[in-house]
This record gives structure tokens, sequence and C-alpha cells, in this order.
């Protein structure tokens, strides 16, 4: 087993003011070609489109993440808890550096477009033919398979998977108050060194101290403004359905071997689905972005609007709608197509939800619960104990918001049902 580095290595960092490396199997993994590619992609997406500061990448996000994971294991260490297995230190320290290595370009909106999940290309980077596979697989037999595991959620000591993945994980800290930070809000401003000081290994998962609850409260109230008023931001969600939108008419023009003015390796393994872990590390957002810029030449208009509109953050108007008509929906879609616009790409609702906590139903795993540990040693869940979180676990308070280019629209208003008018105006 390698020892600790000779001299520790310090990234300065504005949400955790430094990051510690002294591990020189994190310090090798950090310096491969394909941790050095979240440099490339951006953390929130499109979300630079509504928050200019929200520049970050997930090369930082990863740092932030390990950084936590380390700050927990030494104090478990520290406090001589029993409960921590130390001899897993180094798989969950890997597990999460390495736990968004297969994000790709702009996250969640390429793995919509594609139907691809980042946490199964992760596995694959970190069991293939890499520098990242390479470097575990020397550090200890099946080392790779290990870390890969802690990732899928199958690894066999639950509590080094309650670190990187849990309703209370190193993962969600540090992307509440590194997004918090870049996108200038306080909703994601939580006491992380008391909520670190409150955690407990306890029976084989974490668990946090009964006097932690309310900083506990505050983290999940932090994670339900951000989704409401961060993630889920209706003109960030507009970006994303142009940026999808361009996927899917390229994937069809593809199909359809239309000839591209221009096209780089690899898109049309990507667009075609046959796109091996070589290629698919070939991909970061400049990559994408030339393609927008040079799509906007293409004779194909559908496309090259898209690219325009993307490029030049020319996004779709959005209306609310307080509940969804789906009768009226398909009336205008009807509308437009007699009119000349293709709703296919002219018009879409979203409807965004999530929830900040999942509430214990007898039959939901203890996976997604957070555990409180009182004084007698007894576990209860959260929602169980606390008013708060009971308050706003499951609560869908999201609006109906229907998406449209306006130009178009104005252009062709005077062609529509008088009743359906309104919506556009």
């Amino acid at each position: 087993m390698e020892q600790r580095l000779t001299e520790e290595k310090v990234f300065k960092d504005p949400v955790h003011n430094y990051i510690h490396v002294q591990e020189p199997i994190i310090w090798k993994l950090i310096n491969t070609p394909e941790f050095q590619r979240l440099r490339r992609i951006r953390q929130l997406g499109t979300s630079y489109l509504t928050f200019h500061g929200a520049e970050h990448s997930r090369f930082s996000h990863s740092l932030g993440v390990y950084e936590i994971t380390r700050k927990i294991i030494s104090q478990f260490e520290r406090s001589h808890y029993s409960d921590w297995p130390r001899e897993e230190k180094q798989v969950a320290l890997c597990a999460a550096l390495l736990h968004d290595l297969g994000h790709g370009p702009f996250s969640h909106s390429i793995e919509e477009a594609f139907d691809m999940n980042h946490e199964d290309w992760t596995c694959r980077i970190i069991q293939g033919d890499t520098e990242v596979g390479a470097i575990l697989r020397r550090y200890a037999p099946h080392f790779d398979e290990k870390v890969a595991s802690v990732i899928q959620k199958t690894y066999d000591k639950p509590i080094v998977v309650n670190l990187v993945t849990s309703p209370l994980d190193a993962d969600r800290m540090d992307y509440l108050l590194r997004d918090a930070y870049f996108t200038g809000v306080n909703y994601g401003t939580i006491d992380l060194d008391r909520i670190l000081r409150m955690l407990r290994p306890f029976h084989g998962r974490i668990v946090v101290k009964e006097s932690g609850m309310h900083a506990v409260e505050d983290y999940l109230m932090s994670r339900y403004q951000m989704y409401w008023q961060i993630y889920f931001h209706p003109v960030t969600r507009s970006s994303e359905i142009i940026l999808r939108q361009i996927f899917k008419r390229a994937k069809e023009l593809v199909k359809q071997d239309f000839s591209f003015k221009f096209m780089v390796e690899p898109l049309p393994k990507l667009f075609q689905g046959e796109i091996s872990v070589h290629e698919y590390l070939q991909l970061d957002e400049s990559l994408i972005q030339t393609a927008f810029m040079q799509w906007r030449k293409e004779e194909d208009t559908v496309l090259s609007d898209l690219c325009e509109r993307f490029m030049n953050r020319r996004l779709y108007k959005y209306v609310e709608l307080e509940q969804i008509d789906l009768a009226m929906v398909e009336e205008i879609r009807e509308a437009f197509v007699k009119a000349g616009l293709d709703p296919e790409y002219d018009l879409e609702i979203d409807f965004p939800t999530d929830n900040p906590y999942d509430v214990f139903r007898p039959d939901q795993s203890t996976d997604k619960q957070i555990l409180l540990l009182d004084r007698q040693d007894k576990l209860h869940e959260l929602s169980e104990v606390s008013d708060i979180v009971r308050s706003i676990s499951g609560l869908q308070l999201g609006k109906h918001h229907l998406y449209y280019p306006k130009n178009k629209v104005d252009a062709i208003l005077h062609e529509l049902p008088s009743h359906i008018r309104p919506y556009f105006l």
C-alpha cells in the first residue's frame, strides 16, 4: 500500500477554503486526463445563461465532495468510532473524488437527450482501459471494482455508500454550497461544520446525533429553496429545452443521412448510440459549442435556428399555467400546424418536480432516510421528529410552463383562434 505524500498538496477553494490531498492515489487520479476533462464540463449545465456566475465546473465540485468526505472520515478516526471500517478509507475517498467522472457536456441535459446515465459512464470509465482504471488496479487487486460498486450503490459496506450517495451525503452538501456561491444566492448556505460534527457511524450506516436536527432541517430547507429558485428556474429550463431540441434534431438528421457542412468526431457515434468509452471522453462543452456555432450555417432551418437561439441566448418565452388542460394543448398544437409551425420544436410543456426529502413509508428502504440518534442510542426517522421536514415532504409546488419561440408565434398570432391567442400575448 502507498504511504502518504511527502508533502501535502492543497487547492485553494472558495467554498472550503482549502482542499487537502494527502494520499498519493488521490493526487494521481486528479492528474489523469479523465479527471482533468471535468474542468471542461460546467457543474450547472445551462444555468450560466440565467445566472452569469454559474461557470464553475464538475472538476471543482468533485474536489469539494472529496474534501467533505475526507473531513468526515478524519472526524471518525479522531473520535475512534469503532463502527467506522478504517480499511475502507481509500475506497470512500476515491469514490467521492470520481463520482461524477461520467458526466457529459451540459451534465443532465445530455443525459435526457440521449437516455444516458452518468453513473453508468462513471463506472465504465473507472473499470475501463483508462488512466484512472490503471491507477486503481495498481493500488490493489479489484480496487477499481470496489470503487465502481460504491457508485452503483452495491458495495457490501453501506456505510461507505452513505458518504457518497444518501439523502445527507458529501455530494449534496458540496453542490448546495458551491452552487449558491456561484449563482450569488443565499439559499444554499448551510452550516456544514455543524452537520459534519453531528454525523456518527452507527450499526453499519451514518446517522445524525439528535442535537444536530436543526442543522439538518436547515440543510433540507436550503435544498428545497435551491431546487425551486435555481435548478428549476424557468429561464434555465428554457435553455435546457432548446439544448435537448438541438440534440434531437441532429439525431434525426444523422438518421436521414443529412449532409452536414460541419461535423466532428465523435458526434456521429453519439447520435447513433454507438459511442465507446474512449470516444465519450472526447466530449466536452467546447466541442459541443463549436459544433453549435457551425450548425448555425446549416441548410436545415430547424437546426440552424435552434443553434442560433442557444448560442446567442434567444431563448423561448414561457407562460405559467396553473393547471394543464390537455385538450387545450392539443388544440394549440393543431393550430400551430395549420399556421405553419412545428409543435415538435415550437411548443413544449414543462413541469419540474422534486421532493427535498422522502417521508418514511413502510415500503421505503432505509437508505433513503435520515436517521437521528438519541441519547439512549435509539434511531428515529427525521420526519417523525421534525415538524419542519414533515411540512415540506412530498410538496409539489411546481407550475406547468408553456414554452414557445416568441418571434415565430408573433408572426402567426392573427391566424390562431381567438380563445388561444391570450396564451401568447
